[in-house]
């Protein structure tokens, strides 16, 4: 199990030691979320501070998934970043480039190395490649999958 009360405070340490503007109003205690299933990390902003919430998935990650995804939240505390824009992305290009993240705007279980905790209802295809699309709801992708196209070009069909 990790200690994300210690890892947050080294990416703080790390983030700062770049000059990177993040908040000093951050709680030091960082909030486990055992209802998140389709995220791994939140910023909530309560007041003038921040409270940093990590999905129960990560109890039992690798330490380096930890840290990312810390790193992902604490750079939401910096000015003019509370979503992924560029200044976000550029913050972020540089604690990836520093301390060896891999931070960016959306991660998936299979990059952090935890298992896959969404139910999967729903799987749209690709006739071309292949590829599949795993949807826990009836978005409108499952509804009308002829309406889209994979990146590769090829249309989509509902396998179930």
């Amino acid at each position: 199990m990790n200690d994300f009360d210690a890892l947050l405070a080294l990416v703080l340490e790390q983030a700062r030691a770049l000059g990177i503007p993040v908040s000093p109003a951050i709680e030091p205690r960082v909030e486990v979320n055992r209802r998140a299933v389709s995220r791994f990390g939140c910023c909530v902003r309560r007041g003038r501070r921040y409270a940093i919430q990590l999905s129960a998935c990560l109890l039992e990650a690798e330490e380096t998934a930890c840290r990312q995804t810390l790193a992902h939240e604490v750079l939401h505390t910096c000015p003019g970043c509370q979503n992924h824009g560029a200044l976000w992305k550029e913050y972020a290009r540089r604690m990836n480039a520093a301390w060896g993240y891999a931070i960016t705007r959306t991660g998936t279980c299979l990059e952090l190395g935890v298992p896959e905790q969404r139910p999967v209802r729903h799987l749209v295809e690709c006739t071309a490649c292949g590829a599949q699309f795993r949807r826990a709801r009836a978005s409108s992708l499952v509804v009308h999958p002829e309406r889209y196209r994979c990146k590769c070009g090829g249309s989509l069909r509902r396998v179930f």
